[in-house]
């Protein structure tokens, strides 16, 4: 059975485990003591939405003045470079992706954190793709490097402690909710397939 990798701390066990948690707009306290409490704010728009525009707009003007260059785009986040990035070049590629995404208007945007030396976040790769696929009229998903350094803010504003971990949000930017410990990929599918029915359009009879 494979299991996630806790980021940092190890963080206490307990018998049970949420596919996934949720935070209410109208949650304005939250107990730090209780391990299943969510711990992230909303809104969040990369500070601003002015902010998200930019990068959206330099990460178009980098792609049609370098049409050589390897695209990490929305879909599969560093997964699709062409050769080796640096992390820097890595972390900068996943935050235009993000941009990208939240700029594209669609109804969702989902996050992944993963980490290269996790066993269990590669083997979710194809699952991903075709989650996607499936959905793209109105998903968009996003993988970042949990270990890398440019994605520390994030990882402590959603309070990422283990990978792979998805966070779901609306298009505006506001987190709505994320997965719960990935104790196996069974548990993972199920809690990625909880995030999206929170944003799945209905079907028009």
């Amino acid at each position: 059975m494979n299991q996630g990798t806790e980021i940092g701390d190890k963080m206490g066990s307990s018998p049970k485990h949420p596919l996934f948690c949720l935070k209410w707009p109208w949650d304005a306290h939250q107990n730090p003591r209780n391990p299943n409490t969510c711990n992230f704010e909303t809104p969040w728009l990369f500070k601003s939405l002015q902010t998200i525009g930019s990068m959206a707009f330099d990460f178009a003007n980098s792609i049609s003045k370098s049409p050589n260059q390897p695209i990490i785009g929305p879909k599969t986040g560093a997964k699709t470079a062409k050769k080796r990035l640096s992390p820097e070049e890595q972390g900068e590629a996943e935050q235009r992706a993000l941009a990208s995404a939240l700029a594209s208007g669609k109804e969702a945007t989902v996050i992944e954190f993963y980490s290269p030396k996790c066993g269990l976040c590669n083997s979710l790769l194809k699952f991903v793709m075709e989650v996607e696929n499936r959905n793209s009229e109105w998903l968009h998903i996003v993988m970042v490097d949990a270990e890398n350094e440019k994605w520390l803010p994030e990882l402590l504003h959603y309070d990422i402690r283990y990978v792979p971990c998805f966070v779901i949000l609306d298009k505006y930017g506001r987190a709505l909710a994320k997965t719960g410990v990935p104790n196996s990929r069974l548990h993972v599918v199920a809690g990625v397939s909880h995030l999206l029915k929170m944003k799945r359009p209905q079907k028009k009879n």
